[in-house]
């Protein structure tokens, strides 16, 4: 399985916030800061703003920040609010042809391997994974 280039880059724009602690982001620098197209950030952002992990600070000074504290934000919460669909293979989804659906057993394994997957995603939060804030060329404030 893999996750989509939406999903990383939600998880890599929640990894810069809480490196920066209060300090607020923005989306000219993390699109910067990771050469991601800013028209795609933004789309990333708003969707991690929809579902309550980040909120905008509107404003000259505005930007972003973590809604929630760092401990509370579990990556499988944030891979299923990113990903568009779970369906590994087609007899998962809703446009299924597969002829041997009815007597097959590949589902019933496939989705306990993707329940294990994003079950082991809810053990760890942003917390676990925080970054020193020089991890991304930042500077400490003299």
């Amino acid at each position: 399985m893999r996750l989509t280039q939406f999903s990383d880059y939600a998880l890599r724009v929640l990894l810069y916030a809480v490196a920066r602690g209060e300090e607020l982001i923005t989306i000219e620098e993390t699109a910067k800061l990771y050469g991601i197209s800013r028209a795609h950030l933004m789309k990333v952002v708003s969707q991690l703003t929809r579902s309550g992990f980040l909120k905008a600070v509107r404003g000259r000074s505005g930007g972003l920040a973590l809604a929630q504290r760092p401990e509370r934000i579990r990556l499988g919460d944030v891979v299923r609010a990113t990903e568009p669909d779970f369906a590994i293979v087609e007899c998962m989804g809703g446009d299924n042809h597969c002829r041997i659906t009815p007597a097959c057993k590949l589902r019933g394994a496939l989705n306990e391997a993707l329940a294990a997957f994003v079950a082991v995603l809810d053990g760890y939060t942003l917390a676990d994974l925080m970054l020193d804030p020089q991890e991304f060329g930042i500077r400490p404030a003299a």
